[in-house]
């Protein structure tokens, strides 16, 4: 029998189009997905809308519609979102679907008749697009601490959940499952500044408005949005209907992936809610951070969205969904920029993957018309490339279990780039002239391909497009040896590997052209690359500039950002004697720094270092590639360069001062 994995992304509310950081979190999770269903695990991935409440209903009446005329429109958009990416949810679950609301009204009233919900009257300052209600003390500058617009004080009769009867026994839960909530930041954060300084009961219901379920023994109150929306995780499955066995068969949640924003509510709330409802805990709530534009949330109000269907029709999904899941270590705040969108396309798309099935389809339709001979000797160098193949998968297995998804790209581009390597050590386009080399040249392109093979089941998850075209170009039709198993087996291709040369799978890009395009269709901000203002003229009669003495002021200095990173990749750059390219984790974001450190440094010295950033220098390109920062060296006088690092234990993205 088939092991289960039930896997959640928050609801949507449908106040607004969905812009790059919604699709982000539902990426993460149809790629989780992808992954458990390739280990053979029996997956149930739930999406959907949280579809009542006030700002809804206020927006359909200045829209001069009803709320359900207004939500359909927008929830059709979502809908068509989903497939563009290809993301493929098993169920999607409205809360204005007629089982959910029948559900929530039994929730409600077993918990009033347990006596775990009350009536009394609330008097409170409340956010209505948050649909939050805050204290005096919570509010910043007078408005509310989340989105930062007006508040309003509401009082009215209320229901409300006895939340402080359970929180003594969440809290042992959280203590005693540490994988409860993560990342660990994230548990801390609930125990220390919600949980232990202790907990108030919550308003369930309200009265201001009608969009939202009624409560059926009384009917003046419609059903506050918690109780409606969390309980949608439970009730897709059937809790509390007649049919409830795809509720026994699944439940619990293995995760709930949600935002940061609102895992308080998914961490205190929901799991108070099933522990007074007597129902098992799901198993982890992650919450991830934000994906930042500019340096700020993205948000509708603030203009700074970016339209997910402008990237995907101009790059297609698998690009995207690569960016959004190598470019951010999941569960921290992460930057978009088109700028290093095009040049992670550029690098690991073209230069990488796509150089590595060209070039080796390429040679085979070039040097053997297309047919590998089944005759092959062995070279020196295909050991410690077949060692490599076999050991990726396991190291990709462990940071996937963990979500680590960026970390699990990059073990899959050690591989592909090891290829390369391995490509140009062994030379084919020189054993080829060798008539007595024709069977090493063999060999060559059969672990090439045996490569690609590995690598074309291990991204499979993360972009489901590209790999069936790679099977297609090198003929792969046997799908027993590209399960996700077979990827842990080096040598499973039938000897005679065949191709049938398609199109580039990803053709390289010109950035310039590409940011400038990208601003005109409002794809996102404008380039770090653009052309910059023309200087201003010195004017007549200007007073003379003092003698520079090599004096600036402390405010010339507090402009140098400078934070620590780590690498975790690095090679040499191609033609120079002194260029090391790094990739570097800063906190949520990775840099690629190119530096002039070659003489002192290997690439495999590198690897792990600790290292000091300048990070605002305006990115430029040395031979060929961006460099989008500076790692500090002192000099001695002899030349030569020692990095600068620290002498405890920090993380990257700590800023240096």
């Amino acid at each position: 029998m088939k092991p289960k994995y039930y896997i959640t992304t928050p609801l949507y509310y449908p106040s607004s189009k969905l812009h790059i950081g919604h699709a982000y979190t539902t990426v993460a999770v149809d790629t989780m997905a992808r992954y458990k269903k390739q280990r053979g695990f029996d997956v149930k991935f739930l999406t959907g809308t949280d579809e009542h409440g006030q700002k809804l209903e206020r927006a359909a009446q200045e829209a001069g519609t009803t709320p359900k005329a207004y939500i359909d429109e927008i929830v059709n958009g979502i809908k068509e979102l989903w497939p563009l990416l290809d993301i493929e949810n098993d169920i999607f679950i409205r809360t204005t679907d007629d089982y959910h609301k029948a559900a929530v009204q039994k929730i409600f009233k077993q918990l009033y008749d347990q006596g775990d919900i009350y009536k009394s009257s609330y008097e409170g300052l409340y956010c209505t697009p948050c649909e939050t209600f805050f204290t005096e003390l919570q509010l910043k500058e007078g408005n509310c601490p989340d989105c930062g617009r007006s508040v309003e004080k509401v009082q009215e009769e209320s229901y409300f959940f006895k939340l402080s009867k359970y929180a003594d026994r969440l809290i042992k839960h959280i203590e005693d499952n540490p994988k409860f909530i993560m990342p660990v930041s994230r548990r801390n954060e609930m125990l220390n500044n919600f949980l232990r300084p202790g907990l108030s009961d919550l308003a369930v219901s309200r009265t201001s408005f009608k969009w939202g379920i009624p409560v059926e023994f009384d009917p003046g109150h419609v059903i506050y949005v918690w109780i409606d929306a969390l309980s949608n995780y439970a009730t897709a499955l059937g809790f509390m209907s007649d049919d409830d066995s795809n509720y026994k068969k699944y439940w619990p949640a293995d995760v709930h992936v949600v935002g940061k924003e609102i895992i308080r509510f998914h961490t205190i709330i929901w799991p108070i809610m099933l522990m007074a409802l007597g129902a098992p805990l799901p198993k982890q709530i992650f919450g991830h951070g934000w994906l930042l534009f500019d340096g700020g949330k993205m948000s509708k109000s603030k203009g700074n969205v970016v339209d997910p269907n402008i990237l995907v029709n101009k790059y297609g999904s698998d690009a995207i969904r690569y960016f959004l899941m190598r470019e951010i270590v999941f569960g921290q705040d992460g930057n978009f920029n088109n700028e290093v969108l095009v040049q992670r396309i550029n690098s690991d798309l073209a230069n990488d993957l796509g150089n590595l099935v060209s070039r080796t389809g390429g040679m085979i339709e070039k040097y053997f018309g297309g047919a590998i001979p089944s005759e092959q000797t062995p070279t020196e160098f295909d050991k410690s490339l077949v060692e490599m193949a076999e050991s990726t998968c396991e190291k990709v297995e462990n940071h996937m279990d963990k979500m680590q998804f960026n970390d699990a790209l990059i073990e899959i581009w050690n591989l592909v780039r090891r290829s390369n390597k391995y490509a140009d050590e062994t030379s084919p386009w020189i054993l080829i002239k060798d008539p007595d080399k024709k069977s090493e040249l063999a060999a060559v392109l059969y672990n090439l391909s045996e490569v690609i093979r590995i690598v074309s089941i291990l991204i499979s998850p993360f972009m489901p497009r590209t790999s069936p075209a790679i099977w297609a170009q090198l003929n792969m039709n046997d799908s027993e040896i590209l399960t996700w198993d077979k990827s842990k087996t080096f040598g499973l291709l039938p000897k005679e590997v065949t191709v049938s040369k398609g199109a580039i799978l990803f053709p390289r890009l010109d950035i310039k052209k590409e940011l400038a395009e990208l601003e005109i269709l409002g794809g996102g901000e404008p380039s770090a690359s653009s052309e910059p203002a023309p200087k201003k003229s010195k004017q007549e009669g200007s007073p003379a500039k003092k003698e520079d003495d090599g004096i600036i002021a402390i405010e010339d200095f507090f402009k140098v950002e400078m934070k620590l990173g780590e690498v975790i990749e690095c090679e040499h750059v191609e033609g120079s004697e002194k260029l090391l390219k790094s990739q570097i984790k800063v906190g949520g974001q990775m840099r690629q720094i190119l530096s002039g450190i070659a003489q002192f440094y290997t690439p495999e010295e590198m690897i792990g270092k600790k290292v000091a950033l300048v990070m605002n220098l305006k990115p430029r390109k040395m031979m060929g590639h961006l460099s989008e920062g500076m790692v500090l060296a002192a000099k001695d006088d002899n030349g030569n360069l020692s990095l600068l690092s620290v002498d405890k234990a920090v993380d990257s993205g700590a800023e240096i001062s």
